[in-house]
């Protein structure tokens, strides 16, 4: 894995750190591969139940691509495995979390967009702007499934940020809390998560991705079927029968 990119685990939570902060941690090829590789070692990790994804430093989770890259190498259409996209270019069923430490600009939007829940610090910022330097954004077309249509169009067309408050106030972010907080509010999340039945957790995950897809009747049938694995899984015994014993249950993940 590239130095762009750094990958730690802390008590079942891997930490995936975009480490270029010289550069408000934008992304370079080193970076784009890190972190697609940081995601492949996290899916493989026994010992990792949910990830975080932040950046070095206190100014800015990610800038976006490199600009001075795309010049110098005359970069057009991106190909499809330019950057990783979670749940389309791979498949990640544990949960991610995103913890914004700054602003999350253009392709750092992205990679607040594609991950399951976010917790931003107060100072951070949002915002889509390619519309300013003459690039492209369609992978922002699942936004009007995470925030109002009219607010994701101003957003496109003016390319101006909003505030973390903001993007809480519109169901873009979890949580909002104070920059010195956002590590342990994070790993506290994080841990919560991790320390529930993982098959359930990640069963979650796939029906409501799932259902954004569906209709009412389709998206209730894909749930039944998604969580048939979960009912017939040794967890989903051993949960009930440990509650019944007063104890806390022992997860196997089968």
């Amino acid at each position: 894995m590239a130095d762009e990119v750094l990958y730690e685990v802390r008590d079942s939570v891997a930490w995936i750190t975009l480490n270029r902060p010289e550069a408000r941690n934008a992304l370079n090829k080193a970076a784009r591969d890190g972190v697609r590789d940081a995601f492949v070692r996290f899916n493989g990790d026994a010992n990792a139940a949910v990830a975080v994804l932040t950046g070095a430093g206190d100014k800015a989770f990610c800038a976006g691509g490199d600009l001075k890259e795309m010049s110098d190498t005359s970069l057009k259409i991106p190909p499809r495995d330019h950057m990783v996209y979670l749940g389309r270019t791979l498949k990640v069923d544990k949960p991610v979390i995103a913890a914004i430490n700054g602003l999350a600009y253009a392709g750092g939007f992205l990679l607040a967009q594609q991950v399951d829940l976010v917790v931003a610090a107060d100072h951070a910022r949002f915002a889509i702007t390619e519309a300013k330097v003459g690039r492209g954004s369609p992978w922002a077309a699942p936004l009007s499934w995470l925030m109002p249509p009219r607010v994701a169009m101003e957003m496109l067309m003016t390319g101006d940020p909003i505030s973390a408050q903001r993007a809480y106030e519109l169901g873009l972010v979890n949580k909002v809390v104070p920059a010195e907080d956002l590590v342990a509010e994070t790993q506290k999340l994080a841990s919560a998560i991790a320390g529930n039945a993982p098959l359930s957790v990640q069963a979650a995950k796939a029906m409501l991705y799932a259902s954004a897809e569906m209709g009412w009747t389709a998206a209730l049938d894909t749930g039944d079927r998604i969580y048939e694995r979960v009912y017939l899984s040794e967890d989903g015994q051993e949960g009930p029968r440990a509650f019944k014993e007063k104890r806390k249950p022992v997860w196997q993940g089968k």
